[in-house]
């Protein structure tokens, strides 16, 4: 009795008809910029321009994957001294008779670097950092050298001549023996004794743009 009635009652109800989803899809929330895309991508402004959206996606990805690399670069690569070679690798390095005269050096990292016959003539060297750096036999006449450490820098027979090293570091194991020293300033130079007496004895000149004499600056006898 009762599957007939179920099955008459089935019988007489209306067939049922699933509503289609529409077509068209509603505006995201987006970036004003990707919403001017949207609208331009129909007639109509309701449709989805995908070119625009994965052109979007691209170029966000890309800035992203720029981002990570430049934060995880190598610290010597992300050096920024200043001059033609900030971004270069100057710190550790073999730079044996490299030509760096004339040349705007401002706070470069030199550390550790063999630097041996280099040529640093003229150079703006403010604030560089030659710690424990070799530079036997290196040119630095005229060179500013204000503010720059030479802590445990290997300086011997180095050409000083007229370098103005006013406030430099010269701490630890800091050599300079037989360096030429004619005209070059020494203002503020923390030097151990030994260090003060061997400069002492080739000390002479005047300095061209401190007007400051040699053995004065290194406070001789």
């Amino acid at each position: 009795m009762s599957i007939l009635l179920s099955v008459s009652l089935s019988s007489k109800l209306p067939p049922f008809s699933i509503p289609k989803a529409p077509l068209s899809y509603s505006k995201p929330l987006l970036d004003p910029s990707l919403s001017r895309n949207f609208d331009s991508a129909t007639p109509q402004g309701n449709g989805i321009n995908f070119d625009h959206l994965q052109l979007s996606v691209a170029r966000g990805s890309f800035v992203a994957l720029l981002s990570a690399s430049l934060f995880f670069v190598d610290p010597a690569l992300a050096f920024k001294g200043g001059g033609p070679y900030g971004a270069e690798v100057t710190r550790g390095q073999d730079l044996t008779g490299k030509d760096f005269s004339g040349k705007s050096l401002i706070k470069q990292d030199f550390k550790t670097s063999i630097l041996r016959q280099a040529n640093f003539k003229g150079a703006k060297l403010l604030g560089a950092s030659f710690f424990d750096a070799d530079l036997t036999g290196a040119d630095l006449s005229d060179a500013d050298l204000r503010g720059a450490d030479f802590s445990l820098a290997n300086v011997t027979k180095a050409n000083l001549t007229n370098a103005n090293l006013e406030g430099a570091l010269a701490t630890g194991n800091t050599s300079f023996r037989g360096s030429i020293i004619t005209g070059a300033d020494f203002t503020d130079v923390p030097l151990r004794e030994d260090q003060r007496g061997y400069l002492c004895k080739a000390a002479d000149g005047v300095n061209p743009t401190t007007g400051n004499a040699t053995r004065e600056t290194l406070l001789c006898n």
